[in-house]
């Protein structure tokens, strides 16, 4: 069983990420306030997690200590768990029902955002997109829990 350790939304594009203590995840569109909740309707990326373990990873790869959540672009930092074999699996975070759809690999905006390197520093460590199967609400503190097949 995991936990949610950070939730953050981008209500624009090129805008900084805004931390948040809860976030209402509405079924198939996204998280309120996320600037994709709308143009995201069916899409596989709804919702983007993040395990808390590789923000220390990353840092050190790019001889910082760990990165802070907002500067990536995900929009959930979780410990506890491992997010890879999530993909074509149900979860719940929160009171809400996900279902991991693909590796959430860095873009080139990761060189800006972390500095030279940032992309490959994230490599193997860009976390997990998922869609929204069951609207509900995730709080900071919250469990993650892997669903039974």
């Amino acid at each position: 069983m995991g936990r949610v350790e950070w939730i953050g939304v981008r209500p624009a594009s090129n805008q900084p990420m805004i931390p948040l203590q809860s976030v209402q995840a509405v079924a198939e569109r996204g998280i309120e306030g996320d600037r994709g909740m709308e143009g995201r309707v069916g899409r596989k990326r709804q919702l983007t997690f993040i395990r808390q373990d590789h923000l220390v990873e990353i840092g050190a790869a790019l001889g910082e200590g760990p990165v802070d959540p907002s500067r990536l672009r995900r929009n959930i930092v979780v410990s506890g768990v491992e997010l890879m074999p999530l993909i074509g699996r149900r979860f719940r975070v929160g009171t809400v029902i996900c279902e991991g759809t693909m590796e959430c690999d860095p873009c080139d905006k990761m060189d800006v955002a972390l500095g030279a390197g940032g992309k490959d520093a994230m490599l193997d460590r860009g976390g997990l997109t998922a869609k929204i199967c069951e609207s509900g609400v995730i709080r900071v503190g919250d469990e993650f829990e892997v669903l039974p097949d």
